[in-house]
């Protein structure tokens, strides 16, 4: 196939059923099974006659299980969560056994010993050496009973990592609460108020239905002067899926957590490692668990003092406007945004407006094709999964395909929340074949309603920024090993980099003159309210930074001491608290319950790895600064970063690019917590 031409491999979302996908999961693994079978009996393993065969196996199953786990996240109705929860253990098991089979071991390692074996290119020496450390983390070296053992127990972890997503996404779609009285809805803003109302009317209610969908969470948080209002939904949002709460015991992920938390530490044990977090450390940037403890510390003490100030600030505010002796946590976004407003001249409402979901996606795509000379462009005759989706090609200055996207920006029933980029497909070459890669792009933005565009809060363009820079680094790929092209084979504490650096544009005043417009007016944002949001990015930073400290610190104590009760979880949470927070929440509170991230992502000791990144996509961003946006910047970004994937490591590349180790300067510049 030439790069020119649509990937044949796109899934038929429109033909496609749950049985159907279902038998074609269970025929694929028997065909590749098969090949697997094949492969590690033929005499004198290459490159060739391995490692691009398993490339093709790879995607032969990603083609089968990638639009099940799909629409298991974007239309989770309970046929294609069935499909997902009987598929899920087979694919796994499918991969187990590869990773455990000693015949593919010792290919791989016969390869890693030819003569021939340093005239590979260093990408392709890089997958050879990345497989064998990967078969010894698969416990390839282990005796039979525990390479048994090793098996069963990673069985476990993916079933219960999949139970706890599906418990969260159960508990908020379970949540609704029925507002009749109009006058509750006070603040809240017009748009919100609309959608709620359509919400009770789907239901044949009158008033307004309000669910913890983050759009409908998020307008009553922010927005309503009705406290205990504020308060209800609070309750309900930090106690989903737990012990606690309007639905408690309903959905509770508490045992999960701690099942899998001794799961985890029974695998790492079995490898070598004393806890779970080592184990994870052994295929990231980062040396040593007390290496990114130090650099989590140091970070909470420079915005500690600050985070204090803003929080003791935003109570005297309250204070001043009538609000309450002590803040709640119900309290601080709404105190929050006034106060913002008060001295900076921004709020969501006042922002909003100048950013219309279809206008932002357009500023964003000149961006993008100003920084790194490609065309981005809708793609007809594709199938999607729901009316709100469009596909999109990215095409070379020479009008090649350089990759596609599905872009679902708005918030629905069924619909996992938050916001996402996954791969569909990742591009690889065979000979004068090329797959080029194709990326799932997901958001959960309010929808239009009425005559009203869907309006993004700025919070929401830099999720939309952030996330295109996940795509960016899979789309922009010129790696033609599939292991190691776009986002695969990249330490996951460095796989952030280009999303967080994405960000950075939009607190660039002349990124924000492309798009920034008034939906009703046309007016551009005005030039104040431009130097205000610059000014804004170091707004309550030091409570942001003490926020994101203590989620990382709480992710990799509980991995490296994992507790055996959730009450002990709680005391590690209390104590990390102690030691970074300025304000504690109610008793009630059970974040780590909806913690996907780590009980059912791939973040597990690995949370840190958003202020890590942050470290390099700012240091990034500040050579782009310094070269006052030269072309050639974003050109050898593109080239450096953005066109290698994992083909060499996370370091190397970034060194490439900055001529220089990372330095955390420009973090600490751009969220104002250099030292005057």
């Amino acid at each position: 196939m030439r790069s020119d031409v649509l990937p044949p491999a796109l899934p038929a979302f429109d033909q496609l059923t749950p049985d159907a996908a279902l038998a074609h999961l269970k025929a694929t693994l028997a065909t590749q099974r098969a090949r697997v079978a094949e492969l590690t009996q033929r005499e004198d393993p290459s490159w060739a006659r391995l490692v691009e065969p398993l490339d093709d196996v790879g995607e032969a199953l990603s083609n089968a299980w990638g639009p099940i786990s799909h629409l298991f996240s974007v239309t989770s109705t309970p046929q294609w969560r069935a499909v997902h929860d009987e598929g899920q253990p087979l694919i796994t098991d499918f991969w187990l056994e590869l990773s455990q089979s000693e015949r593919l071991c010792e290919a791989y390692k016969a390869i890693a010993a030819r003569d021939d074996f340093a005239a590979l290119s260093p990408t392709r020496q890089k997958i050879i050496n990345d497989a064998l450390r990967d078969f010894t983390l698969s416990g390839i070296g282990l005796p039979a009973d525990d390479k048994a053992r090793y098996k069963a127990l990673s069985m476990a972890l993916s079933e219960k990592a999949s139970r706890f997503e599906s418990q969260l996404m159960d508990a908020v779609q379970a949540y609704g609460l029925h507002i009749t009285d109009a006058r509750r809805l006070s603040g809240i803003p017009a748009g919100a108020q609309q959608r709620a109302r359509a919400k009770a009317e789907a239901r044949n209610l009158e008033g307004a239905w309000i669910t913890l969908d983050f759009p409908s969470f998020d307008a009553v948080i922010t927005h309503a002067d009705d406290r205990a209002l504020r308060e209800t939904l609070y309750t309900a949002w930090v106690t989903r899926a737990s012990d606690q709460g309007p639905l408690a015991g309903q959905f509770d992920n508490g045992p999960l957590m701690i099942d899998i938390l001794k799961l985890r530490q029974q695998k790492a044990e079995l490898l070598g490692f004393e806890h779970p977090a080592a184990l994870s450390l052994a295929t990231k940037m980062a040396e040593s668990v007390d290496q990114v403890e130090a650099f989590l510390l140091d970070l909470a003490a420079r915005a500690k003092p600050r985070a204090q100030a803003e929080w003791d600030a935003l109570q005297a505010f309250a204070r001043e406007q009538g609000g309450p002796d002590t803040l709640m946590p119900w309290d601080a976004a709404y105190y929050g945004e006034k106060l913002k407003d008060r001295e900076l001249g921004l709020s969501d409402e006042v922002l909003k407006p100048y950013f219309p979901v279809t206008q932002v996606i357009h500023g964003l795509f000149d961006l993008v094709e100003s920084l790194y000379g490609v065309s981005i462009a809708p793609v007809s005759g594709i199938s999607t999964w729901h009316a709100d989706v469009t596909t999109y090609a990215v095409r070379q200055a020479n009008g090649e395909i350089s990759g596609l996207f599905y872009l679902d920006p708005y918030a629905r029933d069924q619909k996992r929340g938050g916001a996402w980029m996954d791969e569909c497909l990742g591009r690889h070459r065979r000979e004068h074949d090329l797959q080029v890669p194709v990326a799932y792009l997901v958001c959960n933005f309010t929808p239009p309603h009425d005559d009203e565009p869907g309006l993004l809060t700025f919070d929401e363009v830099t999720t939309l920024f952030h996330e295109f820079g996940h795509g960016l680094h899979h789309l922009l790929t010129q790696v033609d090993e599939a292991g190691v092209a776009g986002i695969r084979g990249v330490e996951w504490d460095a796989v952030e980099l280009p999303s967080q650096f994405m960000e950075n544009w939009c607190y660039h005043p002349e990124t924000l003159k492309r798009f920034a417009r008034h939906y009703q007016t046309g007016e551009p944002l005005p030039e104040a309210l431009i130097d205000q949001l610059t000014r804004a990015r170091t707004w309550q930073s030091g409570l942001s930074t003490v926020r994101q400290v203590e989620f990382a610190l709480f992710d990799l104590r509980i991995h490296r001491d994992p507790p055996a009760t959730t009450d002990a979880v709680l005391e590690v949470l209390s104590a990390v608290r102690d030691q970074v927070a300025v304000t504690r929440p109610p008793a009630f509170n059970r974040m780590p319950w909806s913690f996907s991230h780590i009980f059912a992502g791939g973040y597990a000791a690995g949370y840190y790895s958003y202020k890590w990144a942050e470290v390099l996509s700012a240091d990034a961003f500040a050579a782009f600064e310094e070269s006052n946006f030269a072309p050639e910047t974003a050109h050898r970004f593109r080239d450096a970063i953005l066109a290698r994937g994992g083909s060499a490591p996370a370091m190397a590349l970034f060194t490439d690019f900055r001529g220089r180790a990372p330095n955390p300067d420009a973090l600490l510049r751009h969220s104002g917590l250099a030292a005057a």
